[in-house]
């Protein structure tokens, strides 16, 4: 979600107790463009007499963008208390232009193909604690896509391995192992988070529809390293797996919390594996600066190559309008690699909360 905070003038903590922000929602990122709309949200604890339970957090935003998107979003992180249940939900209304580049690790510029995705998603995972601090879970979700080519003859009608061109349905089945000790899921100073999920879509609507599985592995860890310094390391390995897989389905690399600097879906194959390191910096309780750098590529069945591997290195400021929760509007500039005949890519993102 892109949303920036405009009553800055707020000054009040809110330890331990609830708050509700109704927000103009604002944001940019390069594939959007700046947005620009209405907002909330509501962070609570749902038990509020122990410093164990974690806040709960739900947001809403309705948005238009200067590309041309259109986005409603309901979003939810909620924590029971003593953290026994966990509880994550998203339904998403989305209509979005963007640049399609072809697949693989090794997209050029002159393929650009412009498209206009429609989605509707909704997600939902239950996760509960039966060791300290490990959570077994289970999902289920619904994503629904259209595609319309704005320039007929290009890459996306031309090239035979890209599969769904029109679009589909696809139902998800799933279940998840995290392990997660981190002093706080908003803007942890210590600890280890790590999270594996499987996910399982069944023939349920036939035809070209997606039927196969995908894993994700999300790791995190963090270091204080002073009062004022944090630094924290995230790996992200994304795979899906099945014979005809549509090409909006595919991992892709780049957006506002990994790889910042490359454009969302550059480059997208069936296997996604990246890794970042950031340095933080909180100068007081309303504000703090960022360095990040990273690496990370995408490749097909039997193509991985460690020299492929493409770079990214970048910085940002934070502004924590809720500094006991950890809540942040974070700005981050993020650059990449430069190909031949090409600009460097990069990219500016003004979004909510930290990256990872």
């Amino acid at each position: 979600m892109k949303l920036i905070k405009k009553m800055l003038s707020n000054e009040k903590d809110t330890t331990r107790k609830a708050s509700f922000l109704p927000i103009p929602a604002f944001g940019y990122s390069q594939e959007t463009g700046f947005e620009f709309g209405i907002g909330a949200i509501y962070s609570f604890y749902s038990y509020r007499k122990d410093t164990v339970t974690r806040s709960s957090n739900f947001s809403a935003n309705a948005t238009y963008s200067t590309k041309k998107t259109y986005n409603l979003a309901l979003k939810g992180d909620a924590w029971s208390k003593g953290n026994i249940y966990h509880i994550i939900g998203e339904i998403r209304f989305k209509k979005m232009p963007f640049n399609f580049y072809g697949l693989g690790n090794n997209t050029n510029k002159t393929d650009e193909d412009k498209l206009v995705q429609q989605q509707i998603k909704v997600a939902f995972d239950l996760e509960k604690t039966f060791i300290k601090n490990a959570y077994s879970g289970i999902s289920l979700g619904f994503e629904n896509y259209d595609f319309n080519d704005q320039a007929a003859g290009g890459i996306y009608s031309s090239d035979p391995a890209i599969f769904g061109r029109p679009g589909g349905r696809v139902i998800f089945t799933g279940i998840s192992q995290s392990y997660d000790t981190r002093n706080s899921n908003n803007y942890p100073s210590k600890g280890f988070f790590g999270r594996i999920t499987y996910q399982y879509a069944p023939d349920f609507f036939g035809g070209d529809n997606f039927n196969g599985s995908q894993i994700k592995l999300n790791l995190r860890n963090f270091w204080k390293l002073s009062n004022k310094f944090i630094l924290g390391a995230q790996g992200l390995y994304h795979t899906v797996q099945s014979n005809h897989t549509p090409f909006y389905l595919l991992p892709q690399l780049g957006n506002d919390e990994m790889m910042r600097g490359y454009y969302t879906g550059r480059y997208r194959d069936k296997n996604l594996l990246a890794i970042q390191t950031e340095l933080r910096y909180r100068y007081n309780n309303r504000f703090g600066a960022v360095l990040f750098a990273g690496t990370g590529t995408v490749w097909g069945t039997s193509d991985f190559a460690v020299d492929a591997f493409k770079p990214n290195l970048g910085g940002g400021l934070r502004y924590f309008f809720d500094p006991a929760k950890g809540l942040s509007v974070r700005l981050d500039y993020g650059i990449g690699e430069r190909k031949t005949n090409e600009k460097r890519q990069s990219g500016f993102y003004i979004s909510l909360a930290e990256a990872f």
